[in-house]
């Protein structure tokens, strides 16, 4: 066995479909890393790595790929919105990547609404034509109120003209939306607006994940003096079926997943076409979840 060339600075994250891609860190940290639920990047300052840090990782990690007779064939850049780096080290990373590992076929990315409107066209264009073809949006709610109360850092407006911008550029979406975000008083106000701004978006994928009161989080001390009222597992997979009810894609199909660790039930599909059995599946859950029931909390998340 071989030790890895890469010596992370973790934690490291990355989404479920890209758990067999290599990871390489763009940028350490979130830019933003205020949103209230968040305790993902709290330990970390952001900054971009030079691109030498890189290069050298790069190149270590090809002389490793190379005496496992390996070769990837997706990498994803971390870390939480590696977006939001500079035109110019995007661009030198890539080409690297391309040139060392030839079979790559797509290169995966965090973004922020905020990282998508601060890139230019051409600059989008010029990432895609370099494999950069899909990029993860955490989303987390459609409705304004929520956003702010959660310091998401961005409008439901925003993620439309940011997303849109991307797709014109050629970049695919996945979005991420949170079951119970708003607590039962945004509940309704959550489930409607999210239907709405993923019917508005289109993504090519959409996935939940359930909110989780992670300790030391702004979130929990609010859920702790109760104001937030967190949704029971009956309640939150309400949601996940009222949401799913009322989105209406403007264009193509969607990708669905709800395999997230935090989800009491795996779930999948393509929307429309698989809407109605969907719906079937989530209120067969619902009438067989007893009420006053709280999802457990994965371990890692306590």
């Amino acid at each position: 066995m071989y030790d890895f060339p890469i010596e992370y600075e973790e934690p490291v994250f990355r989404p479920p479909s890209e758990g067999r891609s290599f990871l390489l860190q763009v940028t350490i940290g979130c830019s933003h890393n205020l949103c209230t639920y968040c305790n993902m990047y709290r330990s970390k300052k952001y900054r971009e790595r030079s691109f030498e840090e890189i290069k050298a990782e790069l190149l270590r990690t090809q002389q490793y790929f190379q005496r496992l007779n390996y070769t990837p064939s997706k990498v994803f850049l971390c870390d939480g919105d590696a977006l939001g780096a500079s035109t110019e080290l995007l661009v030198q990373c890539l080409d690297l990547i391309n040139e060392l590992f030839p079979s790559v076929m797509r290169v995966g990315i965090y973004a922020t609404a905020e990282n998508m409107l601060q890139k230019s066209e051409e600059d989008l264009m010029l990432l895609a034509s370099k494999k950069l073809t899909i990029a993860y949006l955490g989303m987390e709610s459609g409705a304004d109120s929520v956003l702010h109360m959660i310091v998401k850092g961005n409008t439901a407006s925003d993620m439309i003209r940011g997303t849109s911008r991307l797709r014109k550029c050629g970049i695919k979406l996945s979005v991420i939306a949170m079951l119970g975000v708003g607590g039962r008083e945004k509940s309704e106000e959550h489930v409607r607006e999210t239907a709405k701004l993923i019917s508005d978006i289109s993504p090519e994928f959409f996935s939940f994940l359930t909110t989780v009161a992670v300790k030391g989080t702004p979130f929990k001390t609010m859920v702790d003096r109760g104001r937030i009222d967190m949704l029971t597992t009956k309640e939150l997979t309400t949601e996940m079926r009222d949401v799913l009810k009322n989105i209406t894609p403007s264009q193509g199909r969607i990708i669905f997943r709800a395999n997230h660790v935090s989800n009491q039930y795996p779930l999948g599909g393509i929307l429309p076409n698989d809407q109605a059995s969907l719906i079937e599946t989530l209120n067969e859950w619902i009438e067989a979840t007893p009420a006053g029931v709280y999802p457990e909390t994965p371990e890692h998340m306590l």
